[in-house]
């Protein structure tokens, strides 16, 4: 059966409107339109019959392709070298700089470009809409194809003749050929030196971004990659920061651990934003503020919410997709809005203090700030007693969790810093001894003497990998001998195959069998903060081995096969390796007093 599992060697592309992965034979696999968590137009990722694809078939059946990524964008090259020819398949989203900001179309574009003799293609075109749940009609029209279906429409427009589009016939790429698709409107570009203009121009915009990233010393090259991964997780428009790109990309395969993550968690936004602000990008943080304010107007604050900010994300199963390597329920939906994590306040608090009290950033509406900030600190102290589902999203756990409880203490902490900024002493007063007080008892409580480690829950007896985190929020020193002992026993505890598994205990589905990614690098993080830097330095290149081809993550592993698994491109473990690269390289610049200048 491990055999059948596909392996994730797509590359993203996007704009911060669309996002698409492509494999590495060159045909898109996954693409919902006109947005992240719009119903898909090509989902052949979760059932190769059914879900449809867009791709290029050479003529050469044993032709050779080699994708890459040109070089610091998130633009895809795909060289297909064919007995009869060469040519490039250049993928991309249009991203073009315009003044202060960007034009970025719900449009993907597809350029064929000759290198070498003349070889041949068909064009396979096989849009399903909606999940594949309609069929669409196809027409014929003007330099290419609409694809009606209900109350969509798709608008493929190409230099190469509408017949040939549907016909399967063989195309010569004896010079440069375009394909666009788009949804409801089409493309104004209608000439080949229009389409390279604006390749040209969104390459050009990725390096300028790419630019502007304050890289560490350490691991440059992946910190670049990963950071330009979560660019394409961030959604222009509202400011919402997806978890990943896709639905059910199983877990674990054989288990029914498929979710949707094509969704804004406040919790992965706030870490993502955190990850793009050390390396000097603070417009996504503001455009992520801004969005949690808009959310926070509209009630109590959920744990994760539609791109748009749409509070109800109702799970629904599609019985007629098979699912990746068969992995059923596909989903889409997210019941974990229903959900109560108390954790939420202090990572939202986190965003905000670090956000706002750098210097770089200009606050003009303070007030209105700090009124969030009191809400989010109040509504943390009132739940801080009671139960919840944790960090994990446990459906049918509630308890104290260790976590939760921290972050908690995080909103009150950190909210007090701000307050002390702002001038309201009173508030400063009142959550610091709230604060010192909850430290004590988090501490004493979450430590089991006996087992020599932190636990899950309160009085517990469970490891859990999210308490490799507990230095990063300030509450405990690394160095501090009860992290340490809890390191070690992690170690013994949840490592299977050199990589951290989150918890080992049964939850609603069963024993966990995959390594949650992000585990490994909090790990990672942990031995760096504690002074063990080489063998930080050793797991670190370590888990760069499991990125794919195109050094992207998914959100799990299997400690078995080393297969990625689980949604992808995921988010959080993008952030995991920015947060260690960057504790890695400061800590080895003050261990060899190495400086920036010159060296």
């Amino acid at each position: 059966m491990e055999n059948t599992i596909p392996p994730l060697n797509h590359g993203a592309i996007g704009n911060g409107r669309v996002l698409a992965l492509i494999a590495p034979t060159a045909r898109i696999e996954w693409l919902c339109l006109p947005r992240f968590d719009s119903p898909s137009v090509f989902a052949s990722l979760l059932d190769p019959d059914r879900g449809g694809s867009f791709g290029f078939e050479p003529a050469d059946a044993g032709a050779r392709m080699e994708m890459t990524y040109v070089a610091n964008t998130n633009v895809l090259r795909t060289r297909v070298t064919a007995s009869d020819g060469i040519f490039d398949v250049f993928d991309y989203a249009p991203r073009v700089p315009a003044g202060a900001s960007v034009e970025a179309p719900a449009e993907i574009h597809r350029l064929l470009l000759p290198r070498e003799g003349c070889a041949h293609v068909r064009v396979r075109f096989d849009p399903r809409p909606d999940y594949a749940r309609v069929v669409p009609e196809v027409v014929e029209v003007a330099h290419g194809l609409d694809v009606l279906a209900r109350t969509s429409r798709l608008c493929l427009r190409s230099n190469v003749p509408a017949p040939f589009l549907l016909s399967g016939l063989s195309i010569r790429v004896d010079e440069p050929r375009f394909f666009i698709l788009s949804c409801e409107t089409p493309t104004a570009l209608d000439s080949i030196s229009a389409v390279r203009q604006v390749l040209d121009q969104t390459i050009a915009g990725w390096r300028a971004w790419a630019k502007t990233c304050a890289l560490p010393s350490f691991a440059e090259r992946e910190v670049l990659r990963s950071a330009l991964c979560l660019k394409l997780h961030t959604f222009d428009e509202t400011g919402a920061i997806i978890a990943a790109a896709t639905t059910s990309i199983t877990e674990a395969v054989g288990t029914q651990r498929t979710w949707d993550y094509r969704y804004c968690w406040l919790r992965d936004a706030a870490f993502v934003v955190e990850a793009l602000r050390r390396l000097s990008h603070l417009a996504e943080g503001e455009a992520f503020v801004r969005f949690l304010r808009t959310v926070a107007e509209q009630g109590r604050l959920q744990p994760v919410y539609g791109i748009g900010g749409e509070r109800d994300l109702p799970e629904q199963h599609l019985d007629h997709l098979t699912g990746f390597a068969g992995g059923r329920p596909v989903r889409i939906g997210n019941a974990a809005y229903l959900q109560e994590q108390h954790d939420l306040m202090g990572e939202m608090v986190l965003c905000l203090e670090t956000l706002f009290t750098d210097v770089r950033v200009v606050v003009e509406d303070g007030d209105d700030v700090f009124g969030l900030v009191e809400r989010l600190v109040d509504d943390a102290i009132a739940v801080a007693p009671s139960d919840d589902t944790g960090p994990w999203e446990f459906r049918t756990r509630l308890g104290p969790y260790t976590f939760s409880k921290v972050l908690c203490w995080v909103a009150a902490h950190r909210g007090a810093r701000l307050a002390t900024l702002r001038g309201r002493t009173d508030r400063a007063h009142a959550w610091d001894r709230w604060a010192e007080q909850q430290q004590r008892e988090i501490l004493d409580a979450a430590y089991n003497h006996k087992l020599g480690f932190f636990t899950q829950a309160l009085h517990g007896e469970h490891p859990d990998a999210s308490l490799l985190l507990l230095p990063t929020f300030g509450i405990i020193d690394a160095r501090d001998p009860r992290f340490v002992s809890t390191v070690r026993a992690y170690e013994r505890e949840l490592v299977e195959g050199g990589l951290m598994l989150r918890y080992r205990h049964t939850d609603d589905f069963g024993e966990t069998t995959s390594a949650f990614s992000v585990c490994s690098f909090w790990w990672v993080e942990a031995l760096a903060m504690m002074g063990e830097l080489e063998q930080a330095v050793a797991l670190f290149n370590r888990l760069l081995a499991y990125a794919n081809p195109l050094g992207l993550f998914s959100e799990d592993i299997d400690p078995k096969t080393g297969q990625l698994l689980g949604n992808f491109p995921q988010a959080y473990t993008h952030v995991g390796l920015i947060h260690a690269a960057i504790t890695i390289g400061e800590l080895l610049e003050a261990r060899d007093s190495r400086f920036r200048a010159w060296t």
